[in-house]
């Protein structure tokens, strides 16, 4: 996963509002860094980069929205926290529909969004390592044979021995050597915590930008 510091990304073309917001989260010693636009963001913003995004809903040129599009469409899991200042809650709406990590209305209280601040800058930490944890999983998959795969199929959704062998046609013992093997290559002690990985490996989006 990256090592790099995680910075809080403020896009709003108020510049009072970008030094203020700023200087705010410098108090808790978070790194930031400030944009007039969406697209000055998106010129240098690196997807390997963890932190948040404070991003204002009525931008000139590329709107909040759109800027929430683009990156969806890149696969940019950075957390995205919208500031409105006309209280519209269609596009509030439609922002959290679409993953946006939370949408504030003008004016925050300074400790309300040090608070969400924070707890995405936390999130998008949890979601980077999870990534990385899948992808080791994805890859130690691709070690098992075709044979090992098949076992594998019938051990998730819990066959014992007996049955295993009698489905793929091959001796009790051999299917204990394959799972013996699979368990090894997957580098788990149990079936039970190989199951519980695959499961988390099934239902996390492999979206995302990560190194």
């Amino acid at each position: 996963m990256s090592d790099l510091q995680p910075t809080v990304f403020i896009v709003d073309d108020d510049e009072a509002v970008r030094e203020g917001l700023a200087e705010l989260t410098g108090t808790v010693r978070l790194r930031t860094q400030t944009f007039g636009s969406a697209q000055e963001f998106l010129d240098v913003y690196d997807p390997a980069q963890p932190g948040c995004l404070v991003l204002d809903v009525r931008l000139p040129g590329m709107s909040g929205l759109r800027l929430q599009d683009e990156l969806i469409a890149r696969g940019v899991i950075l957390p995205i926290i919208f500031l409105s200042g006309h209280g519209d809650l269609p596009m509030a709406v439609e922002a959290m529909k679409k993953g946006a990590y939370d949408f504030l209305e003008k004016p925050v209280g300074d400790q309300a969004i040090l608070d969400r601040i924070n707890a995405a800058v936390a999130e998008d930490l949890r979601r980077r390592e999870s990534r990385v944890e899948i992808t080791a999983l994805r890859q130690k998959l691709d070690l098992l044979t075709p044979r090992e795969r098949e076992v594998l199929q019938l051990l998730k959704i819990g066959k014992p021995t007996s049955v295993i062998a009698k489905t793929l046609g091959i001796s009790q013992k051999t299917v204990q050597v394959h799972r013996t093997r699979i368990l090894e290559k997957m580098q788990v002690d149990t079936v039970a915590a190989l199951v519980t990985a695959l499961h988390h490996c099934e239902t996390t989006p492999q979206t995302g930008h990560v190194r």
